[in-house]
């Protein structure tokens, strides 16, 4: 099981001297996931205590993107980078799944966008186009290499500029994932969306940080939003 899998198993003592076992047991049906109270960062004895904190705040309502992209006080922008885009990345492997039934290599011969933008797979030796839903896989499976690399990130609460700026290629990999839903699964995107806000979040995570291109966010979520358009 890879890091980006892994449960997170955290006790929390209460007031009145009982504890409480954060975490989903075996047989808990999906909708009574993480149904425990919410805990301040500041308590959070934990090297896992940012993560913890994000997922906390995207289950309290995760269409609260600003909410969710404000770090602590005194956080390490270095690290909180590196956590919401772990984060991220866990998060579009259910994206992934949800493809998986439309986007078949036979249909889907190239990890395209709109007319102008076809995407090389960087998980061959030499750059290649792949399927697109082998192309989500490698950039997925990538992504989850790098962010588990004990080389670049050995530590979860100090990480080297030099790693941290290898955060902003992953992002442009993973949004080909989003960019490649929007125009060609429009269905699968549009539900997958209206329950994650994953997108829209990415989008200002990435505008916020400076990671990626203005010019390669090619998906108009934030224009939509604006103007109220829902349809294709």
């Amino acid at each position: 099981m890879s890091g980006l899998e892994k449960v997170i198993l955290v006790t929390m003592k209460m007031a009145d001297g009982s504890t409480i076992l954060r975490r989903n047991r075996p047989g808990t049906k999906a909708k009574d996931f993480s149904r425990w109270p919410d805990e301040p960062f500041e308590e959070m004895d934990s090297t896992l205590a940012v993560q913890q904190y994000i997922q906390q705040q995207i289950r309290r309502d995760p269409s609260n993107i600003d909410i969710i992209l404000t770090p602590p006080d005194a956080q390490d922008e270095g690290v909180w980078k590196y956590e919401h885009l772990r984060q991220f990345c866990m998060e579009l492997n259910g994206l992934a799944v949800r493809l998986q039934g439309e986007c078949h290599p036979e249909t889907c011969t190239q990890m395209t966008a709109t007319e102008q933008w076809i995407f090389l797979c960087a998980a061959h030796k030499t750059p290649k186009e792949c399927p697109a839903i082998d192309y989500t896989r490698h950039t997925l499976d990538g992504a989850a290499c790098l962010l588990n690399s004990n080389k670049y990130f050995p530590s979860r609460v100090s990480i080297k500029d030099s790693s941290v700026a290898k955060l902003g290629s992953v992002c442009r990999r993973v949004y080909r994932i989003f960019s490649h839903a929007y125009f060609h699964h429009r269905t699968i995107f549009d539900e997958f969306e209206s329950e994650t806000y994953l997108c829209r979040r990415f989008t200002a995570f990435v505008t916020k940080y400076n990671l990626m291109s203005k010019d390669n966010l090619i998906v108009p979520i934030m224009e939509e939003e604006g103007s109220g358009e829902t349809d294709a």
